[in-house]
């Protein structure tokens, strides 16, 4: 009898976790964003790779990665160049701060907001936090992975890591892609979002 219930409450469990909001939400995203590299017009594949593309490879979702941040705007932060792969020159801000704990100990990412993207109404709520983690050159991209964020209208600001997905320079290397400022390493690995790309050698 014992055994049962362990077997039921291990399939409903199951269940009710890929029916989470959370899942729902992630699996959504994997979708849009299989689409997209699907697409020829939206994806950064190079046509040979495009016509054998199925899907990318994506770590299996983890909720303990959805992560509610304390948010502290940083409202008086000078704009600056970040770098990038190819040296052009693209401006940003910091505009806040995600304070989160992780495995007992806490955490700080900047966030920050593209200057050239702000007259853009589409772009007008739009955040960019660029990370490494412990798993770069191993199971996910060596140059980092980044997620979008919008304006948070409280003091918390949600960052799902399973969201995280790989520049596009990680697949095309004519692409311009920012590099992830040294403050946003995190010192553990990051098991969510997309892995690396499987034509990337280990540890490039």
């Amino acid at each position: 009898m014992y055994r049962l219930l362990l077997i039921l409450f291990f399939l409903f469990g199951k269940v009710s976790s890929q029916d989470s909001p959370d899942v729902r939400r992630v699996l959504l995203f994997q979708q849009k964003l299989n689409k997209e590299f699907a697409t020829e017009e939206t994806s950064p594949l190079v046509l040979k790779e495009l016509k054998d593309f199925k899907s990318l490879d994506f770590f299996t979702i983890d909720t303990s990665f959805s992560i509610k941040a304390r948010f502290i705007r940083t409202p008086y932060e000078t704009p600056f160049i970040m770098k990038t792969t190819t040296g052009s020159e693209p401006v940003y801000v910091k505009y806040g701060e995600a304070h989160f704990a992780f495995q007992e100990k806490e955490y700080m990412l900047n966030i920050y907001q593209n200057q050239g993207l702000t007259s853009q109404p589409e772009y007008e709520d739009y955040l960019f936090l660029p990370f490494t983690d412990l798993t770069n050159g191993e199971s996910s991209y060596a140059g980092g992975r980044y997620i979008d964020l919008k304006i948070p209208e409280t003091n918390s600001i949600f960052i799902d890591f399973n969201t995280s997905y790989n520049p596009f320079c990680a697949y095309n290397d004519r692409y311009s892609c920012p590099i992830p400022p040294e403050e946003n390493h995190l010192d553990f690995k990051v098991l969510a979002g997309v892995k690396k790309y499987k034509n990337q050698p280990e540890n490039e």
